[in-house]
This record gives structure tokens, sequence and C-alpha cells, in this order.
């Protein structure tokens, strides 16, 4: 198990939203203008026929949960591992429940959609999380998952002394490991920017997760390459 995916590492990390909001607050759009997080607003609601019930798995702070929350016809549950993402997410008029995708508290067959935003590669057991994905999903029903290229920041945790994150649930490895429990995945993949206003800004995103090094002094603006892949899975 990685420092990434222990579970005492999670909720230390989670126990507030100041580190995800540090990390969220940097990124840019691709150069020709698509964001990540809405290109999977537009996976799940291409999902949606008629009524329709979704579970959103890590929902955060509810940034997303509340978007997936306003589609026409749409019954969402949003959990999480974080008591403070749940009551921040319920704060946001949205059905929030503390929860752990690996004992997932729902019926079989429940929802037409599931959604796992930047999570997967945070779970403890990965093939249980992913067997529970599957358990809860309707015949027919569409799993949305978002993920981090093993190149994602590279260059800016090099420069601190650190190397490539390499994930559980990566670009690189979620669609062999989704096409062991789906017939169809599909995949849409997106060169993100974070940019950084100065040396302070990265040095504090970089300090957003321990023992990320420190980045030798810069002036001005910099900016680094990102990469994310939606995953479509049914």
């Amino acid at each position: 198990m990685s420092q990434l995916n222990d579970p005492d590492y999670v909720r230390e990390q989670y126990a507030t939203e100041t580190n995800l909001e540090t990390r969220r607050a940097v990124w840019q759009p691709t150069t020709d203008g698509l964001d990540p997080a809405t290109e999977a607003l537009r996976a799940i609601d291409r999902a949606l026929v008629g009524d329709a019930h979704v579970l959103e798995v890590g929902c955060g702070t509810g940034v997303m949960a509340e978007q997936i929350n306003a589609l026409p016809g749409v019954t969402l549950v949003a959990v999480d591992f974080s008591p403070r993402f749940v009551e921040m997410t319920a704060a946001r008029g949205v059905d929030a429940r503390e929860a752990d995708i690996c004992y997932l508290p729902f019926e079989d067959a429940s929802f037409d959609v599931v959604f796992a935003g930047w999570m997967l590669y945070h779970v403890r057991d990965l093939e249980r999380a992913l067997n529970e994905v599957r358990r809860v999903l309707r015949p027919g029903g569409t799993f949305v998952a978002v993920t981090n290229g093993n190149d994602h920041l590279a260059e800016l945790r090099i420069e601190a002394g650190k190397t490539r994150e390499i994930t559980q649930f990566s670009s690189e490895t979620g669609e062999s490991v989704l096409r062991r429990r789906f017939a169809d995945v599909r995949r849409h993949d997106l060169e993100t920017r974070a940019v950084f206003p100065d040396h302070a800004t990265a040095q504090a995103y970089l300090d957003s997760a321990p023992g990320a090094g420190e980045l030798p002094f810069f002036e001005g603006e910099r900016e680094y390459a990102g990469h994310v892949t939606v995953f479509e899975a049914r």
C-alpha cells in the first residue's frame, strides 16, 4: 500500500477542505478550452435516460455534486470518506452521506450512473471498490471515472527533487482495469495546465501533500502541464 491510498493518510489529507482547495485553485482548461469536470458532467448527462438515480463516490466539497444534482430528472446521492466533505456537500442541497466506496451501503442495481472523480487512486482496495461500483450499477448503467496520468505535474515534482507520481488507477492503467468489469470502455484525454502566479503558490501546492520537496525559487508566473483522463464504462 502506498501513502496515497493509505486510509490514515487520506483521512488526514481531507479532514478539512484546505489541501483540496489549494490544489484545485491553480488548474486551467486545455489550450482549446476543455475542462475535465465539464467533460465528466457531459459524460454523465449522455448516460441519463429519463429519470435516473446517480451516485457520486468521493464527492469532496460538493462542487460537482451540485452540478449533477441540477441535471433534469436526476436523483443524486453523494458519499465521501470525510465527514467535513459530507457536511459541505449537504450544505449545497445534496443528499450527502458518509460512506466508504469499498462498502457501499446500497442495494444491488440501485443506480443508473456512478461517478468517481479523482479518487480511485486513494482507495485502499481498488478491486473491491470497483466490484462495489459494478454491484450497485443497474444492467446497462454507466460508470464515469476521472483520474490523472503519470506525467501529471511531473516537471514540477522533478524540479522539487521528487519523481513522477505513479498511482494504482491512472490514465495509463485505468482502461485495462475497467475492461475487467465493463464491456465498453471509452476515454477522453485532456492536456490541462496548472498556472502558478509565483513561487509561493507553487510551493504551497507541493506542501499540500506531505514529503513533496522544495522547489527552487523562481520569479514571476510559471505553468506546468497536467494530464487528465475521463473514462466512460458500461
